[in-house]
């Protein structure tokens, strides 16, 4: 079966399709500058051959239209017609409470991810473009949709209510959703291979450290907290989102300067974190060179930023009684052997010594923890496609 796997953003379309016979890529590729001037195709094959196309991508559909035309190119694609795509699978970023799992897409799911567009106004607009756009090209493929909130479902209600009159969540859904979730479910599955371990026997906590950030507390295979919230600006401090704060700063800060919520809410997403605290970069390694070279406000950047990650893998241990292991991934987590070590260094007492050796590695899956640990700390690469990919596979075999 082959499968090709699409995550539609605002205006990108990243792509890669596997053969699930091996689980291998045959393709990976992406569409930049949607609607945006310089918009081009990247892609590269199995082969390691390139494409790069630059042309007008006006919308989505130029967009979708493009990456059949690379999969089919004769000199560097890897297909010789569309009918040899099984399926596709889509990334969605809020599925609210109404999925709970991956799902086949049908007029009733697109229905159900409209509602909810609310609630992630810049992410599903795009992923139900590239899924009706998907519809209209290849009328007959079955869609699968895999949403970032599905995994923290299983949360129970004390950890994803918020103190607010209940009525709101009645009324609005308003309650924590949690967002990584593909990402969190890959690698606490993974750790529990690691560990040659049943996954049900295991108190895990995750941490996916990017430009956007989240923990998550995984307890017998089952997300039973998260950081993220009703959206995904609520936990970590993260590239350019301030994560938590007193929400009394919102109407302070509005009437101080005379924002409106718009703006206040571009401020908190868009301006804050690293960026909002160094005056630098939303990029962390542009601040901790600027740390290195003595900037104080970056160096206060990084603090802030390990300091937020320690108190949720503590919060967590608590909440779960315990942890047999913590997982780092992501583009910071699995690259900055500085920032692993910093954020570990006070959490010893919970039983493990940090590999030092092992914790200078970039990029790869390794165990930065010595033998003796009784807590184990792994650095996982998350690989959220192989997950939508899997679900896809399964689904539509599922149906056959």
């Amino acid at each position: 079966m082959k499968v090709l796997v699409l995550n539609s953003g605002s205006s990108s379309i990243k792509y890669q399709l596997f053969n699930m016979e091996d689980e291998s890529v045959l393709a990976r590729g992406i569409v930049e500058r949607i609607g945006i001037e310089d918009s081009f195709l990247e892609q590269e094959n199995i082969t390691g051959e390139e494409i790069l196309w630059q042309e007008d991508v006006p919308d989505h559909s130029r967009g979708i239209s493009l990456v059949i035309d690379a999969l089919k190119d004769k000199e560097k694609g890897v297909l010789e017609d569309m009918d040899e795509i099984n399926a596709i699978g889509h990334r969605g970023v809020h599925g609210g409470e109404k999925f709970a799992d991956s799902v086949l897409i049908t007029s009733e799911v697109i229905e159900k991810m409209e509602e909810v567009s609310e609630l992630a106004p810049l992410h599903n607009p795009p992923n139900l473009a590239g899924i009706k756009e998907c519809e209209n090209l290849m009328p007959e493929k079955p869609q699968v949709g895999v949403f970032d909130t599905a995994f923290h479902q299983t949360m129970p209600e004390e950890a994803y209510i918020y103190a607010l009159p209940y009525e709101y969540y009645q009324k609005y859904g308003i309650r924590r959703y949690g967002f990584h979730g593909t990402s969190h479910k890959f690698v606490s599955r993974r750790a529990a291979e690691l560990l040659d371990q049943d996954l049900e026997d295991l108190k895990i906590i995750t941490c996916h450290l990017g430009n956007g950030a989240s923990v998550a507390a995984v307890n017998q295979g089952r997300s039973v907290d998260t950081s993220m919230g009703l959206t995904p600006l609520e936990g970590l401090v993260m590239g350019t989102r301030c994560g938590d704060i007193d929400p009394a700063i919102v109407p302070f800060l509005q009437k101080k300067e005379g924002l409106d919520p718009e703006e206040i809410d571009s401020i908190m997403n868009k301006e804050s974190g690293l960026l909002g605290i160094s005056g630098i970069s939303n990029d962390s390694r542009d601040v901790s060179e600027a740390a290195q070279q003595g900037n104080k406000r970056a160096r206060l950047a990084e603090k802030v930023f390990n300091y937020r990650v320690k108190k949720y893998i503590g919060a967590y241990t608590a909440a779960m009684g315990g942890v047999d292991a913590i997982v780092f991934t992501a583009g910071i987590g699995e690259n900055d052997g500085e920032i692993r070590a910093a954020i570990l260094k006070d959490l010893k007492y919970l039983g493990f010594e940090l590999d030092k050796e092992n914790n200078n590695s970039r990029g790869q899956e390794i165990e930065i923890s010595t033998s003796e640990s009784r807590v184990k700390v792994f650095v996982i690469p998350t690989n959220e496609e192989l997950v939508i990919a899997r679900d896809t596979a399964k689904i539509v075999g599922e149906r056959e």
